[in-house]
């Protein structure tokens, strides 16, 4: 591991300068062109076999070792945000209102380098490893789906990605085995009322009225019809309706979400507001419309590959702080390949207080610690030859 890390160190302004090239051109989810031909670029050119348009826009490549063994995957996300940025900082976007506002640029740049390594020592390594380099994260249905269908994960044995994560401090990595992000879904509301003269309410049905006592009814499923031991989130994010102080709309519009890790919470939730908006809407004698739509699934991180993760992590950056964290309720659509296969995801601290890298996912002004690449790169290579020879 001396001789490898000493090699990513050596590579490290490489992969900054690439990692700051894909933050200067950064492209949405699903409309990836250009990334996936600089990524299948630097793959072939290292000599390895590479797989492109898998799945719609993915990207993969195949180190096999010179002596037998398991099959490792690692994968890496690369879609970009519809977020102007707002950094006054050299690499700045220079697509106007798209930015990497989540660290996908770095995920991409950490593996490539990752692979780079690895391909420099591919005659030593007993196992195949597997780049799964991903489309599309940000919006559902996702490119890890499209991707496995297509065979990305064909005899894989394990798999471990990481997330460059702001919430914790540079040289700190997260792990949890089990429930690690929550199943992200969605949900849109309608409520269709009678419109009519702010001065006669009597002649109206008010769907402002409807809606707030549905929202407060909604609340109240996670305080008390929800298991309390079970984790559940249900967030109303946007009412919107009428335009005038002086006259009741005809509809209401209401969105939200729901995060969940248990699936028979997840249908209870669903069937509770159901049970809400139908009662609410007929008691007022207003109608609706009401979507409910299932995102990622919850993000089971498998106990063997954490536990393992966990130790090749502390040869990275220490026992204190290698952190055994709770569970986020973001979603990650890399719950998709624990589904199929064994492996865990975990968390790279990438923020810092004295650079004044602070600023929250999905922010104008979200940057990295750029050194949390390179821990990133160290804790993927030691856990993935850790994982051949074991």
């Amino acid at each position: 591991m001396e001789k490898l890390f000493a090699r990513i160190e050596e590579l490290y302004p490489e992969m900054v300068e690439l990692r700051r090239y894909f933050h200067q051109h950064p492209e949405l989810s699903f409309q990836e062109v250009h990334t996936p031909k600089k990524i299948a670029q630097f793959l072939s050119e290292l000599g390895i076999e590479v797989k492109t348009e898998v799945g719609g826009r993915g990207v993969v490549g195949y180190i096999r070792g010179g002596k037998p063994g398991k099959t490792v995957a690692l994968r890496a996300d690369f879609d970009a945000l519809p977020i102007q940025d707002e950094k006054d900082v050299p690499y700045k976007s220079t697509v106007d209102g798209v930015m990497h506002a989540c660290g996908h640029d770095a995920h991409t740049s950490t593996l490539l380098f990752v692979a780079k390594v690895l391909a420099e020592h591919r005659e030593e390594l007993a196992g195949t490893v597997v780049l799964i380099h991903q489309f599309a994260e940000e919006i559902t249905p996702g490119g890890a789906i499209s991707m496995i269908e297509d065979g990305c994960l064909n005899g894989v044995d394990a798999i471990f990605g990481t997330h460059l994560w702001s919430p914790m401090p540079i040289g700190t990595v997260g792990y949890n085995a089990g429930p690690f992000m929550a199943a992200a879904d969605r949900f849109e509301l309608e409520i269709i009322g009678k419109g009519g003269h702010g001065a006669s309410p009597h002649e109206t049905i008010d769907p402002i009225a409807v809606g707030t006592s549905i929202v407060q009814q909604l609340q109240q499923i996670i305080s008390r019809r929800i298991n309390p031991l079970k984790p559940a989130v249900l967030t109303v994010a946007s009412f919107n309706a009428g335009s005038a102080f002086n006259v009741i709309p005809s509809a209401a519009s209401i969105t939200g979400t729901v995060r969940t890790f248990d699936i028979d919470v997840q249908n209870q939730i669903i069937t509770e507001m159901e049970m809400i908006i139908a009662t609410t809407c007929e008691s007022a004698g207003a109608t609706y419309i009401f979507n409910y739509t299932k995102g990622y699934p919850a993000v089971i991180n498998h106990p063997d590959e954490t536990a393992l993760l966990m130790k090749s992590a502390k040869k990275v950056v220490g026992p204190e702080q290698t952190i055994n964290i709770d569970p986020s309720m973001g979603g990650e659509d890399f719950a998709y390949y624990l589904q199929k296969v064994p492996g865990t995801f975990f968390f790279t601290g990438a923020s810092n207080a004295e650079k004044g890298i602070t600023y929250p996912h999905h922010h104008g002004k979200f940057d990295i610690d750029e050194q949390a690449m390179l821990i990133a790169a160290k804790v993927l290579l030691t856990v993935t030859l850790d994982y051949l020879q074991q």
